[in-house]
């Protein structure tokens, strides 16, 4: 019995109501049920009609004017503590969601609950919500890589109709994943370093001890750094034509990022020759050569094909493609801050002549600066009031880039581990098909037939009698000595 119940015996003459809840009967006057009308045994008695009785509780027996609720009975003995006492009470012992979800069903509001158990009841819910939560994105991210993982093997699937789809598809499976055999990994560090080298190159190619100039102050190629371009192209050239001739669907296979990365990063090289030929059949083209450079400069986007070696870069571009509402949050907030301080230490500035921030796209840069805590210090304020305001601005940046980038970042997280679990299933399930094709041996068979043809063979010689019960030792002794002679027989016969 709980609690509340002691202080309250319904008398004789007051007309009682008859509740049973998963088993547990009790009978409760009108008047405390009528405390509390906007509940769900409230609205009840206001009921004219067995239509309107029964869309509020399970069953209803007109006879014995009972009303049936298909619910926990344990739990509404706290229920109906509430309607004696007008107090919630949550005990350690139960659970919260569960708790919850009955006093909702019932129509009794949290804020019922007595500040003894208020504090307890809050923390235990958040805690609950936030293990909850991770639940939940634990499992989109598995079944998400289960996903994926079976997108793979579906496209693996195509390759038995296609022409030469055997080939293609253990050419395909090489060069999209890593870990299948020795010569997949081999492929790997050999892309890897291949675009390793090109950026390298290119760093180099900046450096004034390595550049060159024509009579006609052109710039010309190091011979050395040529090569090694060279090479690279005709590398990159070639993985991609022989990706886009083993792929399953062509229509996937520009659909994917990192083949569209492969592209790019060739473009520039074949753009800049065939802009160096035209150079040279026409010399009155004007700016050919800032034409020229910013092919040059294109180059950079190799770096991009490093993504497909790399589960870090392949899960910061999920997790930017995926929190676009959070970056938008970041720049929207830095926009206004933003805004905010450059007008008013353009305010206090403008009049001192000493300070550089004396227009408002001045102090929009200084702001940027600020808030984003790089502080390169070129411009800054002067005036005490202006310093100010930068302290001011400089903590408000700190909080406003704080609160997005702590999303961002758990989003990272999820993503990264996701990428993880993917290769490993990919990998797995490359050992298991490779176990598969591995020859079957049933050493007990084998066993068998050893000895039933040794067996035969003593047979024949007439070593084994009739009786089999007749075994004795003399009989063991000569067992063994024609075994010795047959192992003989047949080591002289090899």
């Amino acid at each position: 019995m709980v609690y509340g119940e002691f202080f309250h015996r319904p008398g004789k003459d007051e007309e009682l109501i008859h509740l049973n809840v998963g088993g547990f009967k009790q009978s409760v006057d009108q008047s405390t049920l009528l405390r509390f009308p906007q509940t769900r045994l409230g609205k009840l008695l206001k009921c004219h009609s067995e239509e309107a009785i029964l869309e509020l509780c399970d069953d209803y027996s007109d006879a014995d004017k009972e009303y049936y609720f298909d619910r926990n009975p344990s739990l509404f003995r706290y229920v109906l503590n509430f309607y004696y006492t007008g107090k919630l009470h949550v005990m350690e012992e139960l659970c919260i969601f569960s708790f919850c979800q009955e006093i909702e069903y019932w129509g009794i509001n949290e804020l019922f609950i007595d500040s003894c158990c208020s504090n307890r009841y809050q923390e235990r819910k958040e805690e609950g919500q936030d293990k909850d939560w991770d639940q939940k994105s634990n499992d989109r991210s598995i079944d998400s890589s289960n996903e994926e993982s079976s997108i793979f093997d579906k496209e693996l699937e195509k390759f038995d109709k296609l022409w030469l789809g055997e080939i293609r598809k253990k050419v395909w499976i090489r060069m999209e994943n890593p870990g299948y055999c020795l010569s997949a990994k081999l492929i790997a560090i050999s892309s890897l370093s291949v675009v390793l080298a090109s950026i390298v190159a290119m760093c180099i190619h900046s450096m004034p001890e390595f550049q060159r100039w024509d009579a006609n102050d052109r710039e010309i190629e190091d011979p050395v750094l040529e090569a090694v371009e060279i090479a690279c192209i005709v590398w990159f050239t070639v993985e991609l034509v022989i990706r886009l001739a083993a792929a399953p669907s062509l229509k996937k296979f520009w659909k994917n990022p990192l083949n569209v990365i492969d592209l790019v990063s060739i473009i520039p090289f074949y753009a800049t020759l065939a802009v160096d030929t035209k150079e040279e059949e026409s010399e009155d083209i004007e700016n050919m050569g800032k034409v020229v450079q910013i092919l040059r400069l294109m180059r950079i986007f190799r770096i991009l094909k490093l993504a497909r070696h790399s589960v870090g870069l392949r899960s910061l571009g999920a997790t930017l493609r995926h929190s676009y509402h959070e970056v938008g949050l970041l720049l929207l907030f830095l926009s206004v801050g933003i805004s905010i301080f450059s007008v008013l230490v353009y305010s206090v500035e403008k009049d001192d002549n000493e300070s550089e921030l004396h227009s408002i796209p001045v102090c929009w840069w200084w702001a940027t600066i600020s808030m984003t805590t790089v502080g390169y210090g070129d411009t800054f304020p002067v005036t005490l009031l202006g310093k100010f305001i930068g302290s001011i601005c400089i903590l408000c940046g700190i909080l406003v880039v704080a609160l997005p980038i702590t999303i961002i970042f758990n989003k990272f997280s999820k993503y990264y581990q996701k990428q993880k679990d993917i290769d490993v299933d990919q990998s797995n399930n490359d050992q298991k098909e490779k176990c598969n094709e591995l020859p079957y041996f049933n050493i007990r068979d084998i066993y068998a037939k050893r000895m039933n043809s040794f067996i035969s063979s003593l047979s024949s010689v007439g070593i084994i009698a009739s009786d089999q019960d007749s075994t004795d030792a003399s009989s063991i002794q000569d067992i063994e000595d024609v075994y010795n002679m047959t192992s003989v027989e047949n080591g002289t016969g090899k």
